[in-house]
């Protein structure tokens, strides 16, 4: 294969030239050996490129729904600068950038969310010595509007909670969400044996399958007994679907789908704008830094790498902020 032979030779020149040069050689050699072969065998190798791309991400644990979006949003890029992913440049990836947002109407958050997917497979593909240099260096993350997300009030809070109280169920998933902050897609991954109802706690496993041990309430405690006294199945997953409405036999584990779809519905009845599940991981935070948790708890709770993410998802409330200025300032 062409890419083998460029990298052969830049390796055996590596020790006789400078960074810049070995990039220029690389520029000749790739014009030279792969831009002459033929648009069949470029589609080809473009694909190659980026199966093996999502291979690594998945063995980085990236889940199910990551990779696909992973793969789309490449396949799409594939598909629109009609030549080598190899040859690409930066001039290309900004043109491309302009032309996405413009025929796909999206906005700056959405956009940026290509640059960094491009940013990722092309820091591999430098790192796998398929490239000396990513073109993405150059282009910098796209500014986004600060859009303060509001958490549940404690009003809205008890109209949710009354709507879905003819459900055990239903009940029992909004309050372990709202308690203990757990992403939809970990809830769904949830077994019975996961959770302890005496110490109140359960071990979850999050992005990049890392587990980690998360707390919930009395108020979430009684709700799951009163839903586990409801099964009669012995499927081990936490959450199921009922008997009538599983389309692959009695009992199935809940998907993300199913559970967006359920509380958007609860939403809907109530009246409430914005119902889905990661408003109730975004309540929990805000209420515990109301509360004075400190912010490096929280975001052990939630499972982040790091603090700065903890930090959006917390919103302080703007009535404490007024009272702590009348305290501290007044």
């Amino acid at each position: 294969m062409n890419i083998e032979i460029i990298n052969n030779i830049k390796s055996k020149m590596m020790a006789d030239l400078l960074p810049e040069q070995l990039e220029k050689l690389e520029a000749v050699l790739l014009e030279a050996l792969v831009n002459g072969e033929s648009s069949e065998n470029n589609i080809k190798d473009n694909k190659n490129l980026i199966k093996q791309f999502i291979s690594t991400k998945r063995i980085e644990g990236c889940s199910k729904r990551t990779e696909d979006y992973y793969f789309s949003t490449l396949s799409f890029f594939e598909k629109n600068i009609k030549c080598n992913i190899l040859l690409v440049d930066t001039k290309t990836i900004r043109e491309y950038l302009i032309n996405y947002q413009k025929i796909n109407n999206c906005s700056n958050v959405t956009l940026d969310t290509v640059r960094r997917i491009l940013s990722s497979f092309y820091k591999w593909l430098e790192e796998e010595d398929f490239i000396l240099k990513s073109p993405m260096k150059r282009i910098h993350k796209i500014k986004t509007p600060t859009v303060i997300k509001s958490a549940f009030s404690e009003e809205q809070i008890e109209m949710i909670r009354r709507t879905a109280a003819d459900n055990t169920r239903n009940l029992a998933i909004i309050d372990i969400l709202l308690s203990s902050g757990i992403r939809v897609s970990e809830l769904v991954r949830l077994n019975r044996t996961s959770i302890n109802l005496n110490s109140r706690t359960c071990v979850v496993f999050g992005k990049g399958a890392k587990q980690r041990e998360t707390y919930f309430d009395v108020r979430t405690k009684i709700e799951l007994e009163n839903y586990l006294k409801t099964r009669k199945d012995k499927n081990r997953a936490l959450f199921v679907t009922s008997h009538k409405k599983s389309k692959h036999g009695a009992y199935t584990r809940l998907t993300v789908n199913s559970i967006e779809k359920m509380i958007r519905e609860i939403g809907l009845k109530t009246e409430i704008e914005n119902v889905h599940p990661h408003r109730f991981r975004r309540t929990m935070a805000t209420r515990a830094i109301d509360k004075g948790m400190p912010i490096e708890q929280i975001q052990i709770l939630l499972g982040h790498t790091k603090i700065d993410t903890t930090l959006r998802y917390a919103n302080v409330q703007q009535n404490n902020v007024r009272h702590s200025h009348q305290k501290y300032i007044c």
